[in-house]
C-alpha cells in the first residue's frame, strides 16, 4: 500500500513528490564545472490558461497527479488517484467543450490509485498503470479498449522477482509490447523496469541496484533502435539520483546528479531531440535549491540550462519533465512559486526561461504532472489542487 502522508504533504501527492534531496541552501554557484545559464526572462502571459474541467472530488475523481493525452479532435485523457464510487480512482476523458466523461471506476480488486499517465494506441485503446489494487494488492497494467471494457494486463506480485508499486507511465513500441517501471520491489526493493509484450507475456528488464539508480517514478522513452531511458529519483553515487539508458546489454547511467549545483532527484519523463540529447528536470537543488531542468548527451555530459530562483518571478520544484517543439524550444511546469506561489507555466527559448502562466489557486495549484503539446503547439497539463473545489483541474494553454 502507498506510505500514508505526511504532515505538510499536499493532498494527494505520490512518491514521485517525494525527492531524496538534501535540501540545505545553496548561497550561490561558484567554480562551475558546467555551463549555468540563469537568465530569467520578462514574464510573457499574453496569452491565456482555460480551465477545462474543476474535478468536485467525488464520483468524478479528484487530485490528479498526472498529466493527459490528447486525440485528433481534442479530447483529453487522465487519470485521478483519489475519487470514484469506490475512492480509489478514476480514467476519465474531458472533451474540448468541458465534459468530463468517466471511462472507468476502479474498485481494488481491478485496480487502484492510478498515479500514472494513460496512453492511447492508434484504434483508441487506453493502457496504464494503477499504484495499488489487483490480484495481489501491488499494482496492475490495464487496458480499456474503445467499449469501456476493463482488462488486467498483468498483476504485479511484489517480491524479488516482479516489481511493485508501478508510479510512471507505459510507453510502447512499434511491436505493440508496452515497457514501464515499478517504484519498489525487485532484486534489492528499489525497483523495476519491466517489459510486457503484445501476446501477454511478462518480463522483468532490470532490477536496481540503488548504484545504478533507486525508486523509478517516471516514464520512460524509447528511442529508434528500441534502447530505453528515464531518470530515478534516488540512488546514484551521491544518491541523488540518475539518467540511464537500457540496452539489451544492460544498464548504463549516463549521469548521475551530485544532489549539489546539477540538482537532485529527477523526476518527469526526459524528452529527446533529434541528435540523441536529454532534456529533463530535478525537483530540488540547483543554486537556489529551487530545481533544475538540464541536458545530458549521449556521452554523460550535463548541462545545467536553467536553475529556478523561486519567488514570483520564477517557479520552484518541478516534478513534471520537458516537451519540446520544433524550434528547440522546451516547455514544463513548477509545482510552486509564480507570482502566487501556487505553481507556473514555463517555456525555454535559448539561455531564456518565460513564465507563460502563474497558477492562482481558482485555476489549479501544484501542477505537477508531465505536459502534452498538440500539433497545433497547444499545451494541455493538470493540477492536483485548486480549482473550483480544490481538488484539481485539467487545462489548455494556448501560445
Amino acid at each position: 500500500m502507498k506510505p500514508a502522508l505526511g504532515l505538510g504533504t499536499p493532498i494527494g501527492m505520490s512518491n514521485r513528490l517525494k525527492n531524496h534531496c538534501d535540501t540545505h541552501a545553496l548561497a550561490a554557484c561558484v567554480a562551475l564545472t558546467l555551463v549555468i545559464v540563469v537568465v530569467l526572462g520578462a514574464s510573457v502571459e499574453a496569452q491565456t490558461l482555460t480551465t477545462l474541467y474543476s474535478f468536485t472530488g467525488g464520483s468524478d475523481g479528484g487530485y490528479p497527479d498526472a498529466g493527459v493525452v490528447v486525440d485528433k479532435a481534442g479530447n483529453l485523457y487522465g487519470t485521478t488517484p483519489y475519487g470514484g464510487s469506490s475512492y480509489n480512482g478514476v480514467v476519465f476523458q474531458v472533451s474540448p467543450s468541458g465534459a468530463e466523461t468517466i471511462l472507468y471506476d476502479f474498485g481494488f480488486a481491478d485496480g487502484a490509485n492510478p498515479y500514472t499517465p494513460v496512453i492511447r494506441d492508434y484504434t483508441g485503446n487506453l493502457y496504464g498503470t494503477t499504484w495499488d489494487g489487483g490480484a495481489s494488492g501491488q499494482g496492475t497494467v490495464y487496458m480499456i479498449d474503445t467499449t469501456g471494457t476493463h482488462t488486467v494486463l498483468h498483476n504485479f506480485a511484489g517480491g524479488t522477482t516482479d516489481g511493485c508499486g508501478p508510479e510512471g507511465s507505459l510507453v510502447m513500441d512499434k511491436y505493440g509490447s508496452l515497457y514501464g517501471t515499478t517504484w519498489n520491489c525487485g532484486a534489492r526493493n528499489y525497483g523495476t523496469v519491466f517489459k510486457l509484450g503484445k501476446n501477454g507475456a511478462y518480463g522483468l528488464l532490470h532490477s536496481f541496484s540503488g548504484r545504478d539508480g533507486a525508486y523509478p517514478d517516471a516514464s520512460l522513452i524509447l528511442d529508434t533502435l528500441g534502447n530505453v531511458y528515464g531518470v530515478t529519483s534516488g540512488g546514484g553515487s551521491a544518491s541523488a539520483g540518475v539518467v540511464y539508458k537500457l540496452t539489451k546489454r544492460g544498464i548504463e547511467v549516463l549521469h548521475a546528479f551530485s544532489g549539489a549545483i546539477d540538482g537532485c532527484s529527477p523526476s518527469g519523463t526526459p524528452a529527446m531531440d533529434k541528435a540523441g540529447n536529454l532534456y529533463g528536470t530535478t525537483s530540488g537543488n540547483g543554486c537556489s535549491s529551487n530545481g533544475t531542468v538540464w541536458r545530458v548527451s549521449q556521452k554523460g555530459v550535463e548541462t545545467i540550462l536553467h536553475s529556478f530562483a523561486g519567488g514570483t518571478a520564477d517557479g520552484c520544484n518541478p516534478y513534471g519533465g520537458v516537451v519540446g517543439d520544433s524550434k528547440g524550444n522546451a516547455y514544463g511546469n513548477t509545482s510552486s512559486c509564480g507570482a502566487y506561489n501556487s505553481g507556473t507555466l514555463w517555456e525555454l527559448s535559448g539561455p531564456t526561461l518565460s513564465l507563460l502562466h502563474s497558477f492562482a489557486g481558482s485555476d489549479g495549484f501544484f501542477p505537477s504532472g508531465d505536459l502534452r503539446r498538440d500539433s497545433n503547439g497547444v499545451l494541455y497539463g493538470t493540477t492536483r489542487n485548486g480549482g473550483t473545489n480544490d481538488v484539481g483541474t485539467v487545462w489548455s494553454y494556448v501560445p
